[in-house]
């Protein structure tokens, strides 16, 4: 698809003040367009007053019911005080916009920095708040969002991989190793017994948190879905295992004061992980006729891309075989 016909390409800057004036608001003309890949974000300034952000959805991906639950899951937790950046709703009560065949929301502007993970103290207060987070989480379920599975994040990816990206030279040897990932991750699922779902933040990456005066901000929630606790814990886990270790210590002593953890969930870890993996390299394909693609991750699609892929993935096997993380 080329450049002038991805739908994004209509995102002009006319086009984001015109939406975001449909709510009433009156821009200044000063638009500055945010790092997203998934949708497209900007921070718009408004006329004697703070800037909002415009996010502005990927056609096809939500519906409205799944994006309007994911609303509803934020400003629910923002209801409870949690530090958490919910999008403004309008004098009806609405959050969901609809311009021109786009969906967008706003959003308050919320400045901050990556937390620092390595940091302990930091870790416990993060803590904290995803056990508040899930204790609210685990109150009801979503009846629209997706829930994070193998069939979606591993073996969907795996076939759209093999069947129109993977080189020739690597087919082979592609096939064969995720068919013994897939087939681990699936006996990992199945040996850690029933595991509750709850409505989880999905992506918590050090991305979407912001810390700002001695406290994390939750952004961006447009990856919620029905999973594991843990889901939300492991990518905050980083190093070798006794630092790894050490982390999972902290995060569950603050998480432990708001909300229990089954400890049967640590054996998940490293399954999500590989999911993740090939997920995102899944995603990366799917998107890859995004003109904003190319030119953000020219290193994929690339036969030294795929080489180093199925290192990752020979290495991650490896991992499913060693024994789950424990608590000190």
């Amino acid at each position: 698809m080329t450049a002038n016909k991805h739908p994004f390409h209509r995102l002009t800057p006319d086009f984001v003040m015109d939406a975001v004036e449909t709510q009433g608001f009156h821009c200044d003309c000063r638009i500055l367009a945010l790092n997203s890949y998934e949708n497209r974000v900007y921070q718009v300034g408004i006329e004697d007053a703070k800037p909002l952000i415009a996010k502005f959805y990927r056609p096809g991906r939500w519906s409205d019911q799944q994006i309007i639950e994911e609303h509803d899951f934020s400003s629910e937790l923002a209801d409870q005080e949690l530090p958490v950046v919910a999008p403004w709703r309008n004098a009806d009560g609405e959050s969901l916009f609809h311009y021109d065949n786009f969906k967008f929301a706003l959003y308050p502007q919320q400045g901050g920095h990556a937390p620092e993970f390595d940091n302990l103290d930091n870790l416990l207060i993060l803590g904290r708040m995803l056990g508040r987070m899930h204790c609210i989480g685990a109150v009801r379920p979503f009846r629209c969002r997706p829930t994070l599975d193998s069939l979606s994040f591993g073996h969907e990816s795996v076939a759209l991989i093999s069947e129109n990206f993977i080189p020739a030279a690597y087919r082979e040897s592609y096939t064969a190793l995720t068919g013994q990932l897939l087939e681990a991750v699936e006996g990992v699922l199945a040996s850690a017994g029933p595991i509750r779902l709850i409505r989880v933040h999905g992506d918590c990456h050090s991305g979407n948190i912001l810390w700002r005066d001695h406290a994390p901000h939750v952004v961006d929630f447009d990856d919620a879905r029905m999973a594991p606790a843990v889901q939300d814990i492991w990518m905050m886990l980083s190093g070798e295992r006794q630092r790894k270790v050490a982390q999972l210590d902290a995060l569950l002593e603050g998480y432990r004061e708001f909300c229990g953890f089954d400890p049967a969930e640590l054996r998940l870890i490293e399954a999500l992980r590989a999911l993740r993996m090939l997920h995102y390299s899944a995603w990366l394909a799917r998107r890859w006729d995004d003109p904003a693609f190319p030119i953000a991750f020219p290193w994929f699609n690339t036969v030294h891309y795929w080489g180093e892929h199925i290192l990752e993935l020979r290495e991650q096997l490896a991992a499913l075989d060693e024994p789950p993380l424990e608590l000190l």
